[in-house]
């Protein structure tokens, strides 16, 4: 029974075996690649390995070059070429490297590219600063890498942080530190960096930020003088207060070794990795705590497009490639190039005579934040206003700049003169800034009731400040009258205030001659009328009553003479009616003894 069975079972592999030689091998052919095909859909975890030549091979083979299975091999291809050049750049490669990785889809590749370097980073951190670098090219070209980048990086950072991973911890600070370095993030995440660190004082988190600043100290140091102090200060008082370990007292002491070295053992740039121009350099500015950052991870992951969406990204990446490498693009015959130029020319000049507005108020939102940055971030008054002038500020936007001046100073609890300072060295140097400021006083003065006491305080010092400086001309007073129907109790207070401030800086001899000054009656009557008696005596209440009665001599004696002169017209006024009244009596009187005879 057993050998009719085998002989049942090998005749069908036999006739299998016929078959198959009989088969025709270009269909047999095409079976294997269907079949592998769909092993292939299956992605990395679930399907089998393939030599790279049966997928070179696949790829020749198919025909559609906008298939779903002709993508997912583009983009297996475009990773492991992603992460082939990763894996090989150094210092002296890195600008031949460059260029080849811009030959790859890196917008459709940006998750893969910053997945591998990420990786390539926290295996190899003491390439962070080659990293950094090739970052930095990039992002100068497509700043929604660097931008994806630092969010990533930041991410890393908390959840290392949350998990008290030391070596993760130090990886992500490194990279953050060498970002900083190479002006790709702001030097405001190093700050809150150093000072989320320093918040709560642990061994470790002392030896951590250490390593940081070792590496970003000299940027902070160029960038933010006044936050690489406040650093520094902090260390020393954690220094002196002596609860941490011996060991890492000498940490510390180890990195104000460093400082005094001015960083010769940590650069803030080698010279071979100093490849972006200053102008080209994209900074962004990302909150470290902020909730709404994504890592976006799932354009890690590979799917499938529409043919014609697929076809139009490929070809803007083919334009967008050959810019950024300089390269013309070529077409197959010398018509359609020539209909081709025709056309970008076209597109050329209509874009030149398009005008674009900007109703979301972004440039103007962005200048704002580069205003504050450089007015917060500057030691000395003069350093701050270089730094203002080099902004290139365009014609129109320097009031902005006034603005920003204003607002800063009525922020602060006490008066700081270092705004006023800032203020009168730009209406110096620049006549625009001088007017901007004459006619933010108008403003102010306008609005002085919406303002609490302290910042009306505040504004009052700053304007005085120009107003005895001359930095702005006395003409801006020529719309105040102190009268009870034209002033406000805010209005009166910022009058006050700044009187006060003259007074103090000049002294009231000097004070009272300014106001004498009869070239200054104009800009200056308003404060002294003498239209009516009320209104004289109603300024010279409010001057002695803010201790200044002195400036109001001469309009003492002119009220005086008036109220003689009114005394005098009215005496005249009753006599002539008592002249009057006698003359009517009289003719009363004759005219009752007529008719009594």
């Amino acid at each position: 029974e057993r050998k009719p069975r085998q002989e049942e079972e090998r005749k069908p592999r036999q006739e299998v075996k016929k078959e198959g030689g009989d088969e025709d091998l270009e269909a047999y052919r095409k079976r294997k690649i269907t079949q592998i095909e769909s092993l292939e859909k299956l992605g990395r975890s679930g399907g089998v390995y393939i030599p790279p030549y049966k997928l070179a091979r696949l790829h020749q083979d198919i025909e559609d070059k906008t298939s779903p299975e002709f993508q997912r091999q583009a983009w297996e291809a475009l990773r492991k070429s992603i992460n082939g050049l990763v894996n090989k750049v150094n210092v002296s490669n890195i600008k031949n490297l460059v260029e080849e990785l811009f030959q790859e889809n890196l917008v459709r590749g940006r998750g893969l590219f910053v997945r591998s370097i990420v990786r390539a980073q926290m295996a190899s951190p003491g390439f962070t600063h080659v990293f950094a670098a090739l970052i930095s090219v990039v992002n100068s070209k497509l700043p929604e890498v660097g931008d994806l980048l630092i969010r990533r990086v930041i991410l890393q950072f908390r959840r290392a942080y949350k998990r008290n991973d030391k070596i993760v911890t130090t990886a992500a600070i490194k990279f953050m530190a060498h970002l900083v370095n190479q002006k790709v993030v702001s030097e405001l995440l190093a700050l809150h960096v150093a000072t989320l660190l320093l918040e709560r004082v642990t061994d470790d988190s002392i030896e951590v930020c250490v390593s940081f600043i070792q590496e970003c100290g000299q940027a902070l140091e160029e960038l933010s003088a006044a936050g690489a102090h406040f650093i520094y200060e902090r260390f020393r008082n954690i220094l002196h207060e002596g609860e941490i370990d011996r060991r890492v007292q000498y940490v510390i002491e180890g990195l104000f070794e460093v400082r005094r070295k001015k960083y010769s053992d940590f650069p803030m740039l080698v010279e071979e990795l100093d490849l972006v121009d200053e102008e080209d350099q994209i900074t962004h500015e990302v909150d470290l705590l902020d909730d709404t950052i994504k890592g976006e991870e799932s354009i890690n992951i590979f799917k499938a497009q529409p043919p014609e969406e697929y076809a139009a990204d490929e070809a803007k990446w083919k334009h967008i490639g050959a810019e950024i490498l300089g390269i013309e693009e070529h077409d197959g015959s010398d018509s359609s190039t020539d209909s081709d130029d025709s056309e970008e020319e076209k597109a050329a000049d209509q874009k030149a005579t398009q005008k674009i507005l900007d109703f979301s108020e972004q440039d103007l939102v962005n200048l704002r934040r580069s205003i504050y940055l450089v007015i917060m971030s500057s030691l000395h008054f003069e350093e701050c206003v270089h730094k203002i002038l080099k902004l290139n500020i365009s014609e129109g936007q320097e009031k902005e700049v006034c603005t920003m001046l204003i607002d800063c100073c009525a922020m602060d609890k006490m008066f700081n003169r270092f705004f006023a300072l800032q203020a009168e060295r730009l209406s110096r140097l620049q006549p625009v800034y001088q007017e901007h400021f004459a006619a933010m006083f108008d403003q102010q003065f306008n609005t002085v009731h919406r303002l609490e006491t302290n910042k009306l305080r505040n504004i009052g010092k700053f304007f005085s400040h120009l107003l005895y400086t001359d930095a702005i001309p006395w003409t801006i007073l020529s719309q105040v009258k102190i009268t009870e129907e034209t002033t406000t109790s805010s209005s009166r207070i910022f009058i006050k205030v700044i009187f006060q401030e003259l007074c103090e800086q000049w002294g009231i001899k000097k004070l009272a001659a300014r106001l004498a000054d009869p070239d200054m009656q104009e800009a200056v009557g308003g404060f002294f009328p003498r239209d009516h008696p009320k209104n004289m005596r109603f300024a010279i209440n409010f001057f002695t009553a803010i201790g200044l009665g002195v400036l109001t001599e001469d309009l003492r004696k002119q009220l005086e003479h008036a109220q003689v002169i009114q005394k005098t017209k009215a005496i005249e006024e009753q006599s002539t009616g008592d002249s009057s009244d006698s003359d009517s009596d009289s003719s009363s009187s004759s005219s009752s003894s007529s008719s009594s005879s």
